[in-house]
């Protein structure tokens, strides 16, 4: 693409660097900037600036929260005596837009991944263990993606918590409803 402004451009590429936004999307963001008054595109920015200067992780579950416990620790509705292990915070947005899950979550910040040089010193296991010693805790929900990673994550976890006075369970897998055993691989 030629743009008639360096500025227009390299707007483009900073919008391009998000996932799943290719050139022109990026330009139609920046078309929508520059036909806002200057005061929106301001607000827009200075929005952004401060979520990233001031989000934080919560202390016990490491969920992203603007305080040092996030609002789901510190629901007293909440079940906390089940804590349901994920990857990352978008996994818990996913669970909780089902409305189906009322207990407290455990945010791994990865996955034990060898190949990409990631063991379970890196992830937030010693927080949980912690959490699973000093906490009245019953169950863990596993809640981790079905692949290679998200098993081996799984397997160590279990293999780990094993002598541990709770409940361990992972969330359902199989054929997709309507699906077929024909077209299962």
């Amino acid at each position: 693409m030629i743009f008639p402004s360096k500025l227009i451009e390299d707007a483009v590429g900073a919008f391009a660097q998000f996932p799943g936004i290719g050139k022109k999307t990026a330009l139609r963001l920046v078309m929508h900037l520059l036909q806002n008054d200057t005061e929106t595109t301001k607000n827009f920015a200075e929005t952004l600036l401060k979520m990233r200067q001031n989000i934080k992780h919560c202390n016990n579950c490491h969920n992203v929260s603007d305080n040092d416990i996030c609002s789901i620790c510190n629901n007293d509705f909440r079940d906390h005596h089940t804590i349901c292990v994920v990857e990352n915070f978008r996994d818990i947005l996913a669970i909780e837009q089902t409305q189906q899950y009322n207990g407290v979550y455990h945010v791994l910040e990865g996955l034990i991944s060898p190949l990409d040089g990631i063991g379970p010193k890196k992830l937030k296991i010693e927080t949980l263990k912690n959490r699973i010693k000093n906490q009245e805790i019953t169950e863990i929900i596993m809640a981790l993606n079905p692949t290679i990673d998200g098993d081996t994550t799984i397997f160590y976890l279990s293999k780990k918590f094993k002598d541990y006075p709770i409940k361990i369970t992972t969330i359902s897998r199989g054929i997709a409803f309507g699906g077929e055993l024909e077209y299962v691989d």
